[in-house]
């Protein structure tokens, strides 16, 4: 799994969803977003239309 400081989803209905501190992986289903508390949401991928995810840098 990848991992986002900042993960921005930008949706075909132009609505934007945004995660802080996630882990997240993008499959056949979708996006695939697990957030530090545990807590996981799909995006399915017939609804993403872009994303951008930050990272930190390292100090």
């Amino acid at each position: 799994m990848l991992r986002a400081d900042e993960l921005t989803v930008v949706h075909h209905d132009d609505t934007v969803s945004r995660f802080i501190d996630v882990r997240y992986t993008l499959g056949r289903e979708g996006l695939r977003v697990i957030t530090s508390a545990g807590g996981e949401r799909l995006v399915p991928r017939h609804e993403i239309l872009t994303t951008h995810a930050q990272r930190r840098a390292a100090a």
